[in-house]
């Protein structure tokens, strides 16, 4: 899906808290360069993994649903096959969160077609540090 980010821009300046689903800190993988370059910004990052503690030394949870504060917004790195079930992670938590982005390369139909009366604003194959980058936004 693509979005118009002009219309994306005010939300994201809304944006504090991001839950970087299938976050891993090994360098030159585009998940540490963005998780890194999203820390620097200003926003508080939350690395969601299912088996890797510490990630840039940050306390990592295992599921969306075990992350104990808001998110304002779930980052994917995850296949695309893999979105649909955090999709419905993203349903599940107290408060929604406001965005559910799919990283550049990812997109999800089935994913989308789940949170599309849900509220939650849906980004695909677009990446967060890059956008926000350019846009200037900063926390």
């Amino acid at each position: 899906m693509l979005i118009d980010m002009k219309e994306l821009a005010p939300l994201l300046r809304e944006v504090k808290t991001i839950a970087v689903v299938g976050a891993a800190d090994k360098p030159g993988r585009p998940v540490d360069m963005v998780g890194r370059a999203l820390i620097d910004m200003g926003f508080t990052v939350i690395p969601v993994h299912p088996k890797r503690t510490g990630v840039w030394g940050l306390t990592t949870y295992p599921a969306l649903g075990d992350i104990p504060v808001a998110v304002d917004l779930v980052d994917v790195f995850r296949a695309p096959q893999f979105c649909p079930d955090h999709a419905r992670e993203a349903l599940a938590m107290d408060p929604l969160p406001k965005i559910f982005w799919m990283q550049s390369g990812i997109t999800s139909p089935e994913a989308r077609e789940l949170l599309a009366s849900s509220g939650i604003t849906v980004v695909e194959d677009r990446c967060t540090k890059v956008e926000m980058q350019a846009m200037g936004i900063r926390r």
